[in-house]
């Protein structure tokens, strides 16, 4: 597998950890009779920084690979 490949998949995994961040705040919130935008950010407090600081450290590794894809693509050719 290239590195394009390899950051895509990075990219994919960031956003399932995202995603999964936003549907366990859900999860925890779904007994609440009445939602609002800060009764979800304590939901989101509650989960933690553990799913978003993995998601950016995954963003950051995919865009990486992505470029070093890109850039050895582009070095090949101009040859």
């Amino acid at each position: 597998m290239n590195n394009k490949g390899i950051g895509s998949i990075f990219c994919l995994i960031a956003a399932i950890f995202m995603a999964a961040r936003y549907m366990a705040a859900a999860i925890f919130m779904s007994n609440v009779s009445s939602w609002d935008a800060g009764l979800f950010a304590s939901g989101l407090e509650y989960i933690g920084p553990e799913l978003k600081i993995a998601s950016i450290i995954a963003l950051i590794v995919g865009i990486v690979f992505l470029g070093a894809g890109i850039y050895q693509d582009i070095k090949e050719k101009k040859k």
